[in-house]
């Protein structure tokens, strides 16, 4: 990983490695009806999983992913709010 702790991504083979590196794994929130995943996520052990979410695979993930032209930021630790 970069000095930064950070990294911005679209390479699917990278995201599901340090997703599933941490336990993390692929759910959505859905936005309606018409089978849309809706909202992406990723959910970590021990994390304030959402009773709304469901499980996915990656496949379905990463098309929904790739069709909303989104890219992921890994980071090794959780930034700290601002006061």
């Amino acid at each position: 990983m970069a000095s930064s702790q950070e990294m911005i991504t679209t390479d699917h083979e990278e995201i599901r490695r340090w997703a599933e590196e941490r336990g993390a794994k692929p759910r959505a929130c859905a936005d309606g009806d018409d089978g849309d995943p809706g909202i992406l996520r990723l959910d970590f052990p021990g994390g304030a999983t959402q009773d709304d979410l469901e499980h996915i695979g990656w496949d379905e993930w990463f098309a929904k992913f790739d069709e909303q032209g989104l890219a992921a930021v890994l980071q090794e630790r959780k930034r700290r709010a601002r006061s």
